[in-house]
């Protein structure tokens, strides 16, 4: 029982204080990633839209700007904790795209599809718009000032 203790309990009871790091480390990590490719591809609008007919996404004229943008100001967002579940959902999906439109002729086995950068990108994205942005966050600070914070993850 001391072992499960030692292993289990302990590691768990110093973790409860630092529940606040965990989701901003993430958020600076994939929205620091996530805003400067946004900006790349906002900045080179005519060469990715090119990548965009290429890899046959539908009306690329229009989502080229459209991703991008979501890329861009998602990833910002993330790194404040601002509007964290929608900007999650949106760079969710972005993946989901981005996998199917690029790189679903390469998948062979579960093994690759899991593989791909985008897919960890993906559960990253999946567990924002769930969870939210933790502690340390615009959101949660707006959410205490309105009285409207009422999940929060621990």
């Amino acid at each position: 029982m001391k072992i499960i203790k030692c292993l289990i309990a302990w590691p768990e009871s110093v973790a409860a204080y630092f529940l606040w790091a965990g989701p901003l480390v993430a958020r600076i990590i994939v929205g620091y990633t996530f805003m400067l490719t946004g900006w790349g591809k906002l900045t080179h609008l005519p060469a990715i839209t090119e990548n965009f007919i290429s890899w046959g996404i539908p009306f690329p004229h229009f989502m080229t700007p459209l991703v991008s943008g979501i890329e861009c100001f998602g990833g910002l967002f993330l790194m404040l904790g601002f509007i964290t579940r929608i900007s999650g959902g949106a760079l969710a999906v972005v993946m989901v795209v981005a996998i199917i439109s690029a790189k679903l002729h390469d998948i062979d086995s579960l093994e690759t599809l899991l593989g791909f950068e985008e897919a960890t990108y993906f559960a990253v994205f999946t567990w924002f718009a769930i969870c939210g942005a933790g502690k340390a966050s615009l959101d949660h600070w707006i959410g205490q000032r309105l009285g409207t914070v009422q999940w929060e993850f621990h």
